[in-house]
């Protein structure tokens, strides 16, 4: 039991140092949010942080279902390449259909 607390206060002074963590828990609405800039925002957040391989790894073996974990988008337990933009794609982007 006491070995189990000793791992548990170094786990929690380890995660005291990543960038996401500020203590109030002001941060959590950026990591989780749906609108792109957001997204892009808390991707950079991670982008240097210490832990970021160990919280991606983490967020991994839970299946974390969605938000940013490790400087990666999760959505359903799986990793995210991009977010598309909500709506209808603009027109330009349409491929012509050839005859």
């Amino acid at each position: 039991m006491f070995a189990q607390l000793a791992v548990d206060e170094q786990e929690r002074g380890q995660w005291a140092e990543a960038r996401c963590n500020d203590s109030a828990g002001t941060m959590v609405a950026l990591f989780f949010s749906e609108q792109l800039d957001d997204i892009a925002h808390a991707k950079a957040i991670c982008g240097d942080c210490p832990l970021r391989d160990d919280c991606l790894q983490g967020a991994l073996a839970r299946r974390e279902p969605w938000g940013v974990w490790g400087g990666q988008l999760f959505l359903n337990g799986k990793v995210l390449a991009f977010k598309r933009p909500r709506g209808r794609p603009p027109k330009h982007a349409r491929q012509p259909i050839s005859a």
